[in-house]
């Protein structure tokens, strides 16, 4: 299977799960960006061809290898090296990648930038968890390195605890092998915050509701999952999976419930004047990161802590149909200046 190549220059989106594009691709649409999409799940490429003319967007995912494309991180490794090397504009390339899929990378990164971070332990293979465990106070989290959708996030109230799920097996194991121990973090208020940047600028930033404890907080409407008020959005599933007679009867008890509040508002109050945000969208330049959203959580002993790069950000409905700013909309009007800027297109040629 080849990727698709448009007659013309156009913005390609290197993806992996089409569930999370439609949202995007309307915006394309309206701005009347050409565009493909290559699924890099599949598919070869000569690496004595030229690329096609374009701008090249990667929204590669951390999550990937949990909807059966376990290989997508190094098929868009090779890719991305590909186009890079033949000149091609690459929006978050392949080092942003390497951020993309490492924990370890993003905490380093940020540390070695001067922010405060989650004190974690990473812990290789079997290791020595257990011991490591230890060198934190109670209660503490794990989570995976290569992560996304809130993989293998648990809190443990007692070190005891810990040992026992880990006998038991039901510590999940990493799919890059590397298990992460984490201070929990006290918020001062049942939330945290989620900036998202374009172009290294802040369009807004989200407040999501954490009041149920769920660690699962992918803002993507195909991430949303029925559920009751207060219940942060559960793993992704695909719109329209159900099927039959079962799915009507279940569509038509959710249309007589009563609509839970989004868990995903506006806050207003965090601008791109902010000192975090400022300093985040410095981090953000410096290391060639054009799109992301970034998650933090301000602590009750009053810590600013970014603990989360999200560099194939997805953009939650609720949000933008709020009348405020549109991450899709600034995302096709950024796309379609770099495709101008790199082939001097007109608007009419666009």
């Amino acid at each position: 299977m080849a990727f698709e190549i448009a007659d013309g220059p156009a913005v390609y989106i290197l993806h992996e799960n089409p569930d999370w594009i439609p949202p995007l691709a309307a915006a394309l649409e309206t701005a009347g960006v050409p565009y493909r999409e290559w699924l890099v799940t599949g598919g070869s490429i000569d690496l004595n061809a030229e690329p096609p003319e374009g701008v090249f967007w990667s929204r590669l995912s951390a999550s990937a290898h949990t909807r059966g494309n376990a290989h997508a991180k190094e098929y868009a490794r090779a890719v991305l090296r590909w186009l890079e090397a033949a000149g091609r504009t690459v929006v978050n390339g392949s080092e942003v990648l390497e951020l993309e899929v490492s924990k370890v990378a993003q905490y380093t990164a940020l540390r070695q930038a001067g922010f405060d971070v989650p004190r974690t332990v990473a812990v290789f293979g079997d290791g020595d968890a257990v011991a490591r465990a230890r060198e934190l106070p109670a209660p503490f989290i794990t989570k995976h390195n290569q992560g996304g959708k809130g993989l293998g996030v648990a809190r443990f109230d007692s070190h005891e605890e810990f040992d026992l799920a880990l006998a038991e097996g039901r510590v999940e194991e990493p799919a890059d092998g590397v298990l992460l121990l984490q201070e929990y973090l006290f918020a001062a208020a049942p939330f945290i915050t989620r900036a998202e940047f374009v172009g290294g600028d802040l369009v807004y930033a989200v407040r999501v509701d954490t009041s149920a404890g769920s660690f699962e907080l992918c803002p993507a409407e195909a991430c949303v999952v029925p559920a009751v008020q207060g219940f942060a959005a559960a793993a992704c599933e695909v719109p329209g999976a159900e099927a039959g007679a079962d799915a009507g009867a279940r569509a038509d008890a959710d249309a007589d419930a009563p609509t839970a509040p989004s868990l995903f508002t506006r806050r207003n109050e965090i601008t791109a004047e902010h000192p975090l945000i400022q300093l985040l969208a410095t981090f953000l330049r410096a290391h060639g990161v054009d799109v992301a959203g970034v998650e933090f959580i301000e602590t009750v002993d009053g810590r600013l802590v970014p603990y989360d790069i999200n560099t194939n950000t997805n953009y939650n409905p609720d949000v933008e149909r709020d009348g405020g700013p549109s991450g899709a909309a600034r995302m096709a009007e950024f796309l379609a200046a770099r495709l101008a800027d790199s082939y001097a297109l007109t608007g009419a040629q666009r």
